[in-house]
Protein backbone atom coordinates (compact mmCIF):
# COMPACT_ATOMS: atom_id res chain seq x y z
CA UNK A 1 0.00 0.00 0.00
CA UNK A 2 1.29 2.99 -0.56
CA UNK A 3 1.40 6.16 1.86
CA UNK A 4 0.16 8.83 -1.20
CA UNK A 5 -2.48 9.28 -1.96
CA UNK A 6 -3.89 9.94 -5.48
CA UNK A 7 -4.51 13.82 -5.89
CA UNK A 8 -4.64 14.41 -9.82
CA UNK A 9 -7.65 17.31 -10.31
CA UNK A 10 -8.79 19.15 -13.48
CA UNK A 11 -9.62 22.86 -12.74
CA UNK A 12 -11.86 24.19 -15.58
CA UNK A 13 -11.44 28.21 -16.06
CA UNK A 14 -14.53 29.76 -15.87
CA UNK A 15 -12.34 33.36 -16.23
CA UNK A 16 -10.66 34.45 -19.38
CA UNK A 17 -7.12 33.88 -18.41
CA UNK A 18 -4.86 35.61 -21.36
CA UNK A 19 -1.05 34.12 -20.33
CA UNK A 20 2.26 34.23 -22.47
CA UNK A 21 3.61 30.58 -23.11
CA UNK A 22 7.05 29.68 -25.06
CA UNK A 23 4.89 29.61 -28.34
CA UNK A 24 3.06 32.89 -28.09
CA UNK A 25 0.21 34.50 -26.54
CA UNK A 26 -2.85 32.22 -25.55
CA UNK A 27 -5.65 31.95 -23.32
CA UNK A 28 -5.64 29.23 -20.62
CA UNK A 29 -8.66 26.53 -20.57
CA UNK A 30 -7.59 24.10 -17.78
CA UNK A 31 -5.64 23.71 -15.03
CA UNK A 32 -4.53 19.79 -14.13
CA UNK A 33 -2.97 19.41 -10.19
CA UNK A 34 -0.87 16.26 -9.61
CA UNK A 35 -0.54 17.43 -5.95
CA UNK A 36 1.94 18.56 -4.06
CA UNK A 37 5.05 16.67 -5.15
CA UNK A 38 4.53 18.22 -8.91
CA UNK A 39 4.20 21.55 -10.63
CA UNK A 40 0.61 22.22 -11.89
CA UNK A 41 0.22 22.22 -15.59
CA UNK A 42 -2.08 24.38 -17.60
CA UNK A 43 -3.86 23.75 -20.65
CA UNK A 44 -3.69 26.80 -22.79
CA UNK A 45 -4.94 27.62 -26.52
CA UNK A 46 -2.73 29.51 -28.31
CA UNK A 47 -4.11 32.76 -30.29
CA UNK A 48 -2.15 32.37 -33.50
CA UNK A 49 -3.43 29.01 -34.92
CA UNK A 50 -5.62 27.35 -31.96
CA UNK A 51 -3.26 24.59 -30.86
CA UNK A 52 -3.85 23.01 -27.55
CA UNK A 53 -0.53 22.87 -25.28
CA UNK A 54 0.27 22.12 -22.29
CA UNK A 55 2.62 24.15 -19.83
CA UNK A 56 4.22 23.45 -16.96
CA UNK A 57 3.20 26.39 -14.45
CA UNK A 58 6.65 27.82 -14.45
CA UNK A 59 6.85 28.14 -18.23
CA UNK A 60 3.45 30.88 -18.43
CA UNK A 61 2.85 34.65 -17.47
CA UNK A 62 -0.25 35.87 -17.35
CA UNK A 63 -0.38 39.10 -19.47
CA UNK A 64 -0.72 42.25 -18.33
CA UNK A 65 -4.39 43.88 -17.65
CA UNK A 66 -4.51 47.43 -16.98
CA UNK A 67 -8.21 47.30 -16.23
CA UNK A 68 -7.52 45.49 -12.98
CA UNK A 69 -4.31 46.32 -12.22
CA UNK A 70 -2.37 43.10 -13.07
CA UNK A 71 1.20 42.34 -13.77
CA UNK A 72 1.17 46.55 -14.57
CA UNK A 73 5.43 46.73 -13.57
CA UNK A 74 5.85 43.99 -16.56
CA UNK A 75 7.90 45.16 -19.64
CA UNK A 76 5.32 44.86 -22.14
CA UNK A 77 7.42 44.35 -25.93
Amino acid sequence: MSIFMDMTAIHEIQQTIFVDTPHGKGQALFLIDYGVHQNTIWVVTLKEDGRIKHYDSNQINVEVNHTIGLNQGKSVI
